[in-house]
Order: structure tokens, then sequence, then C-alpha cells
């Protein structure tokens, strides 16, 4: 039988005081784990975006007509609302497993030794982000569906995939002083890809927000722009970004850059060709709802692989603090005959 340890009136006060410490206290995670946690919330991050396309492309975007309860009178979607209840329904259900995954990596982040103050920071600034959409998202819905609000809502989803995706690079470094792999003009060349891709994404929003589907059947209000041109602008953006990937993988080979950064720019010029395949598509075959869905995630890939890409260009070493204790975790242990 497994033996259940005694918990004493002090354990639970301090469990209460501080469950954070608590557990670190008890619970050491290997790297692997705070990896994976780190890799889980970035996951469902981009999932809660998919699902989110998923609720306005369904039109189902006022299937819960309130917030924070889907009705008056019900907090959950009632038989009487359909499908499009459920998808809405199921939808806000789906920011608690992100909240969960988030705990999971400021728990996982917090526990680990050494401990990485940096690590537990992008986890908290993950939680607050979400509670924040959370909140934006009940407003979109109490707005009806206001195409200005909408855009906002991805955008922030869009700010949470960036300190997700950090995180997870940064389990995979120390906590030293970042090192430049590469010159400042390259720097400033990714720098540049970077603001187009985000300007990129912020367009996007509004291609949605002026656009066919306004999330729900009913009279939602668009933003005054005709769609097309501002789609033609998107699309322009777009080649704009694939030719700053392409002459940054140019500049890394001529000044014989390490390996990694050159593996990430190429992983972004595949994303933004797969990206824009999709989005080509999309546009002469009059905005298939599945095509648009794809077209989210894409947005969500590029923007990933985008930084990846920036986070690439340094390494960061182990804490100067913590190399003797690496070193002598590290040495072999002498024989003794």
């Amino acid at each position: 039988m497994v033996r259940v340890p005694n918990v004493t009136r002090d354990d639970l006060v301090s469990a209460a005081r501080n469950p954070l410490a608590f557990i670190a206290e008890r619970w050491t995670p290997d790297p692997r784990t705070v990896r994976r946690a780190a890799l889980a919330a970035l996951v469902m991050a981009v999932v809660i975006v998919v699902t989110g396309g998923a609720v306005r492309l369904t039109g189902s975007g006022l299937g819960c007509p309130t917030w924070p309860k889907c009705t008056d009178d019900s907090l959950t979607a009632t038989r009487e609302m359909g499908v499009h209840g459920v998808i809405e329904f199921g939808n806000r259900m789906l920011t608690y497993v992100l909240c969960a995954a988030v705990g999971w990596a400021i728990i996982a982040a917090r526990s680990q030794r050494p401990y990485r103050r940096d690590l537990t920071r992008l986890g908290w600034t993950q939680f607050w982000v979400v509670m924040g959409n959370a909140v934006l998202g009940g407003i979109v819905v109490l707005v009806g569906l206001n195409p200005y609000t909408v855009a906002a809502h991805f955008l922030l989803s869009t700010a949470l995939i960036a300190v997700a995706a950090v995180m997870w690079h940064r389990t995979r470094e120390g906590e030293g002083a970042p090192r430049p792999l590469v010159g400042t003009a390259v720097r400033q060349l990714v720098w540049i890809l970077v603001g187009v891709t985000v300007l990129l994404i912020a367009v996007g929003t509004v291609v949605t927000g002026a656009g066919p589907h306004a999330g729900d059947s009913s009279e939602v209000e668009r933003i005054p722009l005709n769609w097309e041109t501002v789609t033609k602008l998107h699309a322009v953006l777009a080649w704009i970004v694939v030719t700053l990937t392409f002459a940054l993988w140019f500049v890394l080979k001529a000044v014989d850059a390490p390996r990694d950064p050159l593996r990430r720019t190429r992983d972004l010029f595949l994303v933004l060709l797969a990206q824009g395949v999709i989005g080509y598509v999309q546009y002469f075959t009059d905005l298939p709802e599945v095509l648009v869905g794809a077209h989210m995630l894409g947005s969500c890939l590029v923007w990933i692989a985008t930084l990846r890409v920036l986070l690439s260009l340094r390494e960061r070493p182990a804490d100067e603090t913590d190399v003797p204790l690496l070193a002598q975790a590290e040495r072999p242990v002498a024989a003794h005959g």
C-alpha cells in the first residue's frame, strides 16, 4: 500500500497563503516537463483562435446572446438555442482549458530548479492576457459583434501567442544575458520583417471586419470599406513579407550565419507559401468557410514562425551563477577501487 503523507495544520496554512511556493517545495519538474507545459499553453492559444474563427464562420457569434451567462436565465446553452448556442458556449468552455494550460505552465516554471523568474513572469503575463481577452470577448457579445471589438479580440489573442511562443523558446535557454549570433544589419532586417508581419495581421483583421463573414445571421455592423480593396492591400503586404524572408535567407547564407537562424527562416518561408496558396484559393472561390478557417490557423503559424526567426538570432547561456552548479552536476563520479 502507498503511504499517505501526514498533512499538518501548518502545511494547510502554508498552502493557503502561497500555493505556488507550497507546490515548489514538494515538486521539482525536469526541464522536459517545463518545455511541454509551455508548449501546451502555446498550442491552446492557437486552438482558441481557430475555434473562435469557427464560431464566426458558422454564424454562431451570438449563439449565446449575453455574457457572462449564455442567456439572461441560463449559464449554459439551452436546447432551444440549437447548434449555434452549443458552438458559442463550447468555445467559451475552451477558455477554461486554456487557463488550465497556462496554469500548468506557471506551476512548472515556478517549481523548476534553479528558479527561473523570467519564465514565471512570462507565464503570469499569459494569464493576465487571457483574463483581459475573456472580458473583451464578453464585450464583443454585448455590443453585437462590433467589428472593431472583434479585431481587438483577435489582436489580443495574437499577443497571447507571442508571449506563449517566447516562453516556449526560453525554456530551452539559460537566464544569462543574450549574445547576438548575427550582425546589427541582419537584426534590423528581421525587426522590419516582424513589423511588416504585425501590419499584415492587423490588415487581415480589417479584411475580416469588412468581409462577408459577419459572425451571425442577423444584421451585424461591418467596417465601411470595400473588402476586396483591403484584401488586395493584405496581399501586397504578404508579398512584402515573403520578399523580406527570401532576402533574409540570402543574407544569412552570405554572412555564413549559424544553422538555427537559417533553418527558422526556411521554415517561415515554407509556412508563408502554404498560407499564400490558401489565401489565393479562398479569394477566388468566394471565401468558403473551411479555407477561411485554415487561413486563420495559417496566420497563427506565420506569426509563430516569424517570432522564432527573431528569437534564433541570439543565444542565452546559463546564468554565470549557475555555471558551477551545472558543471558539478555534469562531472562524472570517480570510480572507487
